[in-house]
Protein backbone atom coordinates (compact mmCIF):
# COMPACT_ATOMS: atom_id res chain seq x y z
CA UNK A 1 0.00 0.00 0.00
CA UNK A 2 1.41 3.49 -1.00
CA UNK A 3 2.09 5.94 1.47
CA UNK A 4 1.19 9.56 1.11
CA UNK A 5 4.47 11.66 2.25
CA UNK A 6 2.33 14.95 1.12
CA UNK A 7 -0.71 16.37 -0.27
CA UNK A 8 -0.14 20.18 -1.56
CA UNK A 9 -3.96 21.46 -1.83
CA UNK A 10 -4.57 24.71 -3.68
CA UNK A 11 -8.05 26.75 -4.28
CA UNK A 12 -8.35 28.59 -7.82
CA UNK A 13 -11.01 31.21 -8.26
CA UNK A 14 -12.10 32.69 -11.19
CA UNK A 15 -10.13 30.32 -14.04
CA UNK A 16 -7.49 31.67 -15.69
CA UNK A 17 -8.24 34.84 -14.97
CA UNK A 18 -8.64 34.45 -11.54
CA UNK A 19 -5.83 33.45 -8.41
CA UNK A 20 -5.30 30.19 -6.57
CA UNK A 21 -4.31 29.97 -2.91
CA UNK A 22 -2.88 27.06 -0.90
CA UNK A 23 -4.70 25.50 1.78
CA UNK A 24 -2.01 26.58 4.33
CA UNK A 25 -1.94 30.02 2.82
CA UNK A 26 1.74 30.06 2.09
CA UNK A 27 0.87 30.17 -1.55
CA UNK A 28 -1.28 33.24 -3.35
CA UNK A 29 -0.71 33.86 -6.88
CA UNK A 30 -2.61 35.95 -9.14
CA UNK A 31 -3.41 34.09 -12.67
CA UNK A 32 -3.49 35.64 -16.37
CA UNK A 33 -4.41 33.62 -19.36
CA UNK A 34 -1.36 31.67 -20.72
CA UNK A 35 0.48 34.42 -23.37
CA UNK A 36 -1.16 37.17 -22.24
CA UNK A 37 -0.48 40.21 -20.98
CA UNK A 38 -1.75 39.87 -17.72
CA UNK A 39 -0.56 40.80 -14.04
CA UNK A 40 -0.33 36.76 -13.06
CA UNK A 41 1.32 33.98 -14.11
CA UNK A 42 -0.33 31.15 -15.96
CA UNK A 43 -0.09 27.36 -15.42
CA UNK A 44 2.29 26.66 -17.95
CA UNK A 45 5.01 28.77 -15.82
CA UNK A 46 3.81 26.93 -12.32
CA UNK A 47 3.59 23.41 -13.97
CA UNK A 48 7.92 24.56 -15.00
CA UNK A 49 8.79 25.68 -11.79
CA UNK A 50 7.42 22.26 -9.59
CA UNK A 51 9.16 20.24 -12.63
CA UNK A 52 12.50 21.88 -12.72
CA UNK A 53 12.47 21.98 -8.54
CA UNK A 54 11.88 18.01 -8.69
CA UNK A 55 13.95 17.05 -11.64
CA UNK A 56 17.07 19.01 -9.97
CA UNK A 57 15.97 16.71 -6.72
CA UNK A 58 16.26 13.99 -8.82
CA UNK A 59 19.41 14.87 -10.11
CA UNK A 60 21.22 14.88 -6.51
CA UNK A 61 19.53 11.31 -6.21
CA UNK A 62 20.68 10.25 -9.56
CA UNK A 63 24.18 11.60 -8.33
CA UNK A 64 24.40 10.26 -4.98
CA UNK A 65 23.44 6.55 -6.50
CA UNK A 66 26.86 7.08 -8.11
CA UNK A 67 28.62 9.25 -5.00
CA UNK A 68 29.06 12.61 -6.69
CA UNK A 69 27.49 15.45 -5.92
CA UNK A 70 25.27 18.11 -7.71
CA UNK A 71 27.60 20.94 -8.46
CA UNK A 72 26.88 24.44 -6.87
CA UNK A 73 25.46 26.55 -9.95
CA UNK A 74 23.29 23.38 -11.11
CA UNK A 75 20.09 24.33 -13.31
CA UNK A 76 17.35 23.62 -14.50
CA UNK A 77 15.70 25.24 -17.16
CA UNK A 78 12.19 24.08 -17.42
CA UNK A 79 9.97 25.07 -20.96
CA UNK A 80 6.43 23.98 -21.06
CA UNK A 81 4.66 25.08 -24.32
CA UNK A 82 1.06 25.31 -24.57
CA UNK A 83 0.25 23.64 -28.18
CA UNK A 84 -2.72 23.69 -30.33
CA UNK A 85 -3.30 20.62 -32.64
CA UNK A 86 -6.04 18.77 -34.07
CA UNK A 87 -6.55 17.19 -30.89
CA UNK A 88 -7.27 20.77 -29.08
CA UNK A 89 -4.55 21.66 -26.80
CA UNK A 90 -1.71 19.86 -25.58
CA UNK A 91 1.81 20.52 -23.57
CA UNK A 92 5.00 19.66 -24.96
CA UNK A 93 8.35 20.04 -22.29
CA UNK A 94 12.22 20.75 -22.88
CA UNK A 95 14.11 20.03 -20.11
CA UNK A 96 17.45 21.91 -20.09
CA UNK A 97 19.99 20.65 -17.76
CA UNK A 98 23.35 22.99 -16.55
CA UNK A 99 25.70 21.01 -14.58
CA UNK A 100 29.01 22.76 -14.32
CA UNK A 101 32.04 20.48 -14.17
CA UNK A 102 30.52 17.58 -14.93
CA UNK A 103 31.56 15.78 -18.11
CA UNK A 104 29.37 15.90 -20.71
CA UNK A 105 28.47 12.53 -21.07
CA UNK A 106 28.42 11.50 -17.43
CA UNK A 107 25.69 15.39 -17.36
CA UNK A 108 23.84 13.21 -19.96
CA UNK A 109 23.44 10.00 -17.79
CA UNK A 110 22.94 11.73 -14.92
CA UNK A 111 19.74 13.51 -16.73
CA UNK A 112 18.40 10.65 -18.29
CA UNK A 113 18.72 8.81 -14.72
CA UNK A 114 16.77 11.85 -13.29
CA UNK A 115 14.08 11.29 -16.14
CA UNK A 116 13.46 7.99 -14.56
CA UNK A 117 13.15 9.38 -10.88
CA UNK A 118 11.53 12.33 -10.85
CA UNK A 119 7.52 12.21 -10.08
CA UNK A 120 6.87 15.08 -12.66
CA UNK A 121 8.51 12.98 -15.50
CA UNK A 122 6.79 9.61 -14.31
CA UNK A 123 3.23 11.70 -14.11
CA UNK A 124 3.87 12.66 -17.87
CA UNK A 125 5.96 10.08 -19.19
CA UNK A 126 3.87 9.07 -22.34
CA UNK A 127 1.97 11.94 -22.27
CA UNK A 128 3.06 14.49 -23.84
CA UNK A 129 6.76 15.06 -25.96
CA UNK A 130 9.83 15.78 -23.54
CA UNK A 131 13.30 16.86 -25.08
CA UNK A 132 15.83 16.40 -22.33
CA UNK A 133 19.07 18.59 -22.74
CA UNK A 134 22.65 19.15 -20.94
CA UNK A 135 24.14 22.59 -21.58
Amino acid sequence: MPTVIYTGETSTTGGLDGASRSSDGRLYVKLSPSGSSGKGTNPEQFFAAGWSACFLGAIGRAAAERQLRVPAGAAINAEIDLVSNDDGYVLQARLNAKLPGIEADLASSLVERSHQLCPYSKATRGNIAVELNVA
